[in-house]
């Protein structure tokens, strides 16, 4: 304990000599870095609106809308892709206020705040995508197992009927599969995402040290 009261004394000695832009200058910095990292948000979760939104394009061609005709499901998934889409430009909407809120941040206390607020906002983000992605999956298998069932003739509906353990093991293997999905759904965001939320994390830290 002698030897930190000593290190300490010493260290409120030299405090008098350290210059008084040093706490600025680490304020700036900090800010600079958090703004870039707000920024890099904003701008992949643009790339990655627009290229999901090429690959509907591509996908739902005539053939695509015809089979969602053919199984009833063709207004619900305009409808989801409205809200989807809608929901889409929301976030990516308070990702830009995000930024433009660091960006003139003039105090550490507000900048605490508006890091906090980014990484709530990315994990909101995150959520609502494996949620709905997880809805609609089900939503859609529910739909074409209904519409197969109701649809398909056959002699002897004996042999083809499930059984109570058979119906138990293939929603077993359907809940299985999806999870197995929303894993590596969650993994490639969490690759993008995760990255620039450490370092977002780190200049937190850095900010407490300032703060106090």
């Amino acid at each position: 304990m002698d030897g930190l009261d000593l290190l300490k004394k010493d260290w409120k000695k030299r405090e008098g000599n350290i210059p008084q832009l040093s706490y600025d200058e680490i304020y700036k910095m900090l800010l600079k870095r958090s703004s870039s990292i707000v920024k890099w948000i904003f701008v992949i979760s643009i790339l990655e609106f627009l290229f999901w939104a090429l690959i509907t394009i591509f996908w739902a061609d005539h053939e695509y809308w015809a089979e969602m005709e053919r199984i009833h499901l063709k207004e619900f998934t305009v409808v989801t892709y409205a809200i989807n889409y809608g929901i889409t430009f929301f976030f990516i909407y308070c990702f830009y206020k995000n930024y433009r809120r660091i960006s003139s941040t003039d105090s550490v206390a507000k900048l605490i705040k508006n890091i906090l607020r980014t990484r709530k906002t990315v994990k909101y983000y995150i959520g609502y995508i494996l949620i709905s992605t997880a809805l609609i999956t089900l939503i859609y298998t529910y739909f074409f197992m209904n519409y197969h069932a109701t649809n398909t003739v056959v002699e002897d509906v004996e042999k083809y009927s499930f059984t109570p353990l058979q119906w138990l093991m293939f929603a077993g293997i359907m809940l299985g599969g999806l999870a197995v999905f929303l894993g590596i759904i969650w993994l490639f965001y969490r690759v993008i995402y995760g990255i620039l939320l450490r370092r977002l994390n780190k200049n937190y830290k850095e900010l407490k040290k300032l703060e106090v």
